[in-house]
């Protein structure tokens, strides 16, 4: 089917998904847990032969984060467990204003209607944006890169199993066939067709979104995420955050990629940390400033690499002489995702909490935490860094949007 195509059977859906009772919703998302699970030697298949293709075109970062094992699909069917868990937003009374006139106003969440979600090299989006934008009373239209493309397709194929066991349209649930960058540029110009575009990928895809489409765009993040190590921050607690936030997963958008360091700590600090990132595996590059390469070995930082999401075992490191410097340097860098402070200083976490303009700012705690999963809202859609509609984690209810529901007795003006 052409990229049109799909596009019109998605909207053949939303009357049906809009309708569809939570009851239905949950048992459909259910029986999607069970067909993943059902199908995970299928789709390991089409992962390995989607693997086989990127190697060696690829990073290994990149690779890992193609990858599926068992493990990680049941963690995707875990998923949808979850959002069959929660509450169901359509329909929800979000404000009640009763006027004079006796009209009683209702402000009242419903689904957007057909949710569009561009994405990379990450076949557990696949999953998750179906659940979301489903449980959200959407149709759902999925264009994956084509690193990922055979993975994506087997993930649909079981999904779309478990959506008829519960009565569910199969047509609210498509995967664009074509690639290409022609059907992305389809998707951002489907006006009438596409309700809300969601891009989730680099910083090349997202721009491209936001500058092209004509249809409702939400930015999602390109993450340069900070850590602030305060003169007043536990080293231990420090080393710890730093090392979690750079080298847990390096290819996500919440993974850490500069550190700044308060300069009265430097000289304790800095060697401490290159001992731990060094002796990890795959060991940590250190871009350093100059003051920072005066004290730890390392390689001297570009004029860019404080403006570099690495996505890769690829650490800034800037000294800072005080803690508005490094809220300062933050204002100038960040890409507003997500930024962390590590201090025993309440007054000085409670600045940066203040101060720092992002969509989750931390004390004491590692970036990587910025997730839909850790933040209770079952998975998400994608992590928005801008601030109309939707910032941070969009779970279910970023995916509705609203009306008023306006009932009188026979009222006129």
């Amino acid at each position: 089917m052409t990229t049109r195509e799909l596009l019109l059977a998605a909207n053949s859906a939303k009357s049906a998904m809009a309708a569809a009772s939570t009851e239905v919703k949950n048992a459909a998302l259910t029986a999607m847990a069970a067909a993943l699970i059902a199908h995970t030697p299928s789709i390991l298949a089409a992962n390995g032969a989607d693997m086989e293709a990127a190697r060696g075109r690829i990073s290994d970062v990149m690779l890992d984060r193609l990858a599926l094992t068992e493990g990680r699909i049941a963690g995707m069917a875990e998923g949808l467990r979850q959002v069959a868990d929660l509450p169901d937003p359509v329909g929800q009374v979000l404000r009640t204003v009763e006027r004079p006139n006796g009209l009683t106003i209702r402000r009242t969440a419903v689904p957007m209607g057909v949710i569009a979600i561009i994405y990379e090299s990450r076949p557990n989006v696949t999953s998750d944006a179906a659940a979301l934008a489903l449980k959200a009373g959407s149709a759902c239209v999925l264009r994956c890169g084509k690193e990922a493309h055979r993975s994506a397709a087997a993930i649909v194929a079981a999904l779309k199993e478990g959506m008829a066991q519960a009565g569910l349209p199969a047509e609210a649930l498509q995967l664009v066939e074509d690639t290409t960058r022609a059907s992305a540029q389809e998707l951002m110009a489907a006006d009438g067709l596409v309700d809300l575009l969601i891009p989730r990928g680099g910083a090349g895809l997202i721009r491209s979104c936001v500058e092209n489409a004509t249809v409702n765009v939400i930015e999602t993040g390109t993450g340069i995420c900070h850590v602030y190590a305060d003169a007043a921050a536990d080293l231990d607690m420090a080393l710890n955050i730093i090392e979690n936030a750079k080298t847990s997963r390096p290819s996500v958008c919440n993974a850490e990629e500069v550190l700044l360091v308060h300069r009265d700590i430097a000289e304790t600090f800095l060697p401490r940390l290159r001992e731990r990132l060094t002796a990890h595996q795959p060991p940590v590059e250190l871009r350093l400033c100059p003051r920072a390469a005066a004290i730890i070995e390392g390689v001297p930082a570009g004029p860019e690499d404080f403006d570099t999401e690495f996505l890769d075992y690829i650490l800034a490191v800037k000294i800072v002489d005080s803690l508005d410097e490094a809220i300062a340097h933050i204002a100038a860098h960040s890409t507003h995702h997500s930024d962390a402070i590590v201090t025993n200083h309440e007054a000085a976490a409670q600045t940066f909490l203040r101060a720092v303009d992002s969509a989750a700012v931390y004390w004491n705690a590692s970036t990587r935490f910025t997730d839909g999963g850790e933040f209770g809202l079952g998975c998400e859609m994608g992590i928005s860094t801008q601030k109309l509609h939707a910032r941070g984690p969009m779970g279910l209810e970023e995916l509705c949007t609203y009306k008023y529901l306006v009932v009188g007795t026979g009222q006129t003006r």
